[in-house]
Parts: structure tokens; C-alpha cells; sequence
């Protein structure tokens, strides 16, 4: 499976682009009822591609787009049809950002509606979504003999995922091996050996994870031998490790019984978090430090002043915010308007702040917003 996990780095990227003609789509694996991986048909897949580029040209054409302009996207297009690595995945959403001299692409795991927009800048929220919502995230299954890694999904799905850079004989970290000359290659003595081939064996199965769950963010729940835990937490660096792992040999679980204990976690782990956080959103509410109203968070983040920002998952009121935080609300989407919350999060990105995906249920107040501020409104 080729995936490409968007790092905040490539969110912040994608955000800060602007040009007149940008358009942005999401093509979700399979047609109709029967949902199929983009490898196993790529032609519905370019003529999905092709169709939405159409209809997100004539809208262009509507706003007097520019004959060079055209002539750059649909170049583009034809270029991203000729991409057999593109397409040569069992990715579930391909994500595609299209300006006149700007492309990007991503294939994700995870499952997104099918979306196409046009403006002046791309449409990121599902992009935001998908890598801020907190009930998403890895399990890796760890022993002597074995190593599992497990993507989770937010709509419920899960897969393995190969560790293509692992070597072949990472279990030789673990054993002796003898060949009768001076060569041979023999555990480390003493009482400390262990200890030491298994921080080795450690090592190597976490540059193979980091491979694939990159700059992420996104929660990883291990499960291992408990000799094997203490060794790999010894020498992780991925900050998303959570403390709270799984307390059972993986050896004894399934694949479906490892996702439902990794759930479990994901799930208690993101209640404590919003817990603690609503705690001291109303105590900097109490302040002036904090805000539920969509008005007062936009003028709050175009000033850079939102420290954290929560915002409904399945928000999709459109419109847009002048440099003063003025919101004017639009009646329905076009190539003038984006999506208001979508674009709240990112002027708090762009301002080294925080944001995260959230049920609307999570929020403090029956709004699509909640934010706490660095300094006075």
C-alpha cells in the first residue's frame, strides 16, 4: 500500500497557497455499491478525476478564468492520469490540490466523502479532519516472533499496514547465532545482554513505524510482551506513544480483538483530554480568555490571539472573514465563499496555534466553535 500521512507541515503548506483558480478534490475509492481499491481500477478512477476537473472548469469558466491558466490545470490533470504510482494504491480517498502552477496530491486511508471546490485557495477541511479528529490512530503489536501494525480509522475501519522497511532478519537482534569461527555473532553478556538486544530489536521496529506514521500527530497504543514494552518505550521518539498501552500479550489477541482494545484506549485517552481541556476552557471563560461565539473566535484568530482551537467535525457553514474577523455568511457554496470553520482553523495554524476535530456533542456549547485565546480579546 502506497499512503501519504499529511504532516502539519503539509497542512500549513496547502493553507497558505492562494491563486484565483485553485481547485481541490476528493475521490473516494469504488463506485456505487461495490467499493473496490484505486488499483484494482484505475480507469474509473482517471474518469472520476476527469469529471470532477470538468465540472470544477466550467464553474471556473463562469468567473472568466484565464485561457493560461486552463491550458496549466488541464496539463496538470493529464499528467497526474499518466502517474501509475498515483494510482497503483489501495488508498481509500485520493486528495488532489490543483492550481494553474501548484499540484498535490495524497492518498489516504482514510475513508472522506467525495467533495470538489473552487476558489481562490483549497478546500482542507476534510484534509483538517481527518488529521486532527482524536479517534483515529495506530496499534502496533509487538513480540519476539511477530510485528503488527494497524491503522485505525475514524469511521470505524481498520487495516494492517506493512512495515516495508523492516528488515527481514530483525529477530537476529534477539538470537545467538554460532558458526564455529571468529566471527560468530553472540548475545551481550551479563545480566544487561537482554536488555540490550531487546533496545536493539526495539530500534529497528520503531524506524520501520516511523516510516509509515511519519510527523502524523496521530495516537499510537503498543501492545507487546512486557519485557519488549519497557524496551521499546526506552528508545521511542514518537510523541503520539500513549502512556496507557494495552495490557495483554498480542500473541493472545486477533487483529479484530487488538482494534477493539486499541479503540478502547483511543477512546478513554480522548475523553480525558477533552475533559481536562473543557475544565480550563471554563475557567478562561470565566477570564475573557475563552469564547463559544463564532464572531468572537474569528476576530480572536485573525489577530493571532486563539492558542486552541475545538471545531464541529461535520461543520459546513460557508462564507467568509474579512482582516477585521468579520464573518459574512454565504447562502451557498461557490468559488467567492469557504468553509467558515475550516478557515478559522487554519488562520489558528498559520498562527502557531492548536485545533482539533471534535463531535459536536464535545463542545461546550451548541456551537461549532470553542476556542481559548493567548492574551484579551
Amino acid at each position: 500500500m502506497t499512503i501519504d500521512v499529511p504532516s502539519p507541515s503539509n497542512v500549513l503548506e496547502l493553507s497558505q497557497q492562494r491563486a484565483a483558480n485553485s481547485i481541490t478534490i476528493y475521490l473516494a475509492s469504488g463506485w456505487g455499491q461495490q467499493r473496490q481499491p484505486f488499483a484494482q481500477d484505475t480507469d474509473a478512477a482517471k474518469l472520476a478525476l476527469r469529471s470532477a476537473v470538468t465540472k470544477a472548469l466550467a464553474e471556473l469558466d463562469d468567473a472568466e478564468v484565464d485561457r493560461e491558466d486552463r491550458e496549466a490545470i488541464s496539463a496538470s490533470v493529464q499528467a497526474l492520469e499518466k502517474d501509475h504510482d498515483l494510482w497503483a494504491t489501495q488508498a481509500r480517498t485520493i486528495a488532489v490540490f490543483i492550481a494553474p502552477r501548484f499540484v498535490r496530491t495524497f492518498r489516504l486511508r482514510n475513508e472522506l466523502p467525495e467533495h470538489s471546490a473552487v476558489g481562490d485557495r483549497f478546500d482542507i477541511g476534510a484534509l483538517l479532519r481527518a488529521t486532527t479528529f482524536g479517534h483515529s490512530g495506530y496499534v502496533l503489536a509487538l513480540t519476539e516472533g511477530d510485528v503488527r501494525l494497524l491503522f485505525l480509522g475514524p469511521d470505524a475501519s481498520s487495516e494492517e499496514v506493512e512495515l516495508e522497511t523492516l528488515p527481514d532478519d530483525v529477530e537476529e537482534n534477539l538470537e545467538t547465532t554460532t558458526t564455529g569461527g571468529r566471527f560468530d555473532r553472540h548475545r551481550a553478556q551479563g545480566t544487561l545482554g537482554p536488555k540490550v538486544e531487546q533496545r536493539s530489536y526495539a530500534s529497528a521496529v520503531q524506524e520501520a513505524v516511523l516510516e509509515v506514521i511519519g510527523e502524523s500527530g496521530l495516537p499510537l497504543v503498543l501492545s507487546a510482551a512486557r519485557d519488549l514494552e519497557t524496551a521499546y518505550r526506552s528508545v521511542n521518539t514518537y510523541p503520539g506513544l500513549l502512556e496507557q498501552g494495552i495490557d495483554a500479550n498480542p500473541t493472545s489477541l486477533s487483529s479484530h480483538e487488538l482494534e477493539t482494545r486499541a479503540r478502547e484506549v483511543l477512546q478513554q485517552h480522548s475523553e480525558a483530554e477533552l475533559e481536562q481541556w473543557r475544565e480550563n476552557f471554563g475557567t478562561l471563560r470565566s477570564q475573557g480568555l475563552a469564547s463559544t461565539q463564532l464572531s468572537d473566535v474569528a476576530r480572536a484568530a485573525v489577530s493571532g490571539l486563539v492558542g486552541t482551537l475545538l471545531f464541529d467535525l461535520e461543520s459546513t457553514e460557508e462564507g467568509t472573514i474579512d482582516e477585521w474577523g468579520a464573518i459574512t455568511a454565504a447562502s451557498e457554496p461557490g468559488p467567492a465563499s469557504y468553509g467558515l470553520v475550516d478557515e478559522l482553523a487554519v488562520r489558528v495554524l498559520n498562527t502557531g496555534g492548536t485545533v482539533k476535530a471534535v463531535r459536536r456533542a464535545d463542545l461546550p456549547d451548541d456551537t461549532p466553535v470553542a476556542a481559548t485565546f493567548r492574551g484579551a480579546l
